[in-house]
């Protein structure tokens, strides 16, 4: 969650370095008690929330960020029906073509909303994405032999 502090921490710094490893000793971020997700919605959550550092998320973007994970999972199963069934059916578009688009478009405005599309997360917010790049080094350097920082469940 957000700090309390509303200036942002340099991201090249020993306490930079320090938040990453705890962030990555943590694992992915939860969804809020209030929000439900589908079994299907987890593997688009995780990459939802591990697109941005840990730190960074609010309690609103976390709710958003649902949103967006559930509107993925949709589209797979949506995308995985049209293959089945057909991208026309009886000279038609299938109406499942036409929620696709509707989806995809929700996607990559959520996306925006978050800022983690492309441009946000590897473009121009250089402090953030030094930032993540600390707590993936952090997440790759660790080894079962070697004691590290791991959160206790």
């Amino acid at each position: 969650m957000k700090n309390e502090s509303t200036r942002r921490k340099r991201s090249d710094s020993a306490a930079a370095a320090v938040v990453a490893a705890q962030s990555a000793a943590l694992g992915p971020l939860n969804p809020p008690a209030h929000i439900t997700l589908r079994d299907g919605d987890l593997p688009f959550w995780d990459a939802v929330v591990k697109s941005r550092a840990r730190d960074t998320w609010t309690a609103s973007d976390l709710t958003t960020a649902a949103g967006m994970a559930r509107a993925q999972a949709d589209i797979e199963k949506l995308q995985a029906d049209i293959d089945a069934e057909g991208y026309v059916l009886e000279g038609k578009i299938n109406q499942k073509a036409v929620m696709l688009e509707t989806l995809s478009k929700r996607v990559v405005s959520l996306a925006r909303v978050l800022h983690v599309h492309a441009e946000a997360v590897i473009g121009r917010s250089r402090d953030a994405v030094k930032a993540l790049a600390n707590e993936r080094a952090a997440e790759s350097e660790y080894d079962d032999l070697i004691p590290t920082l791991r959160a206790v469940k």
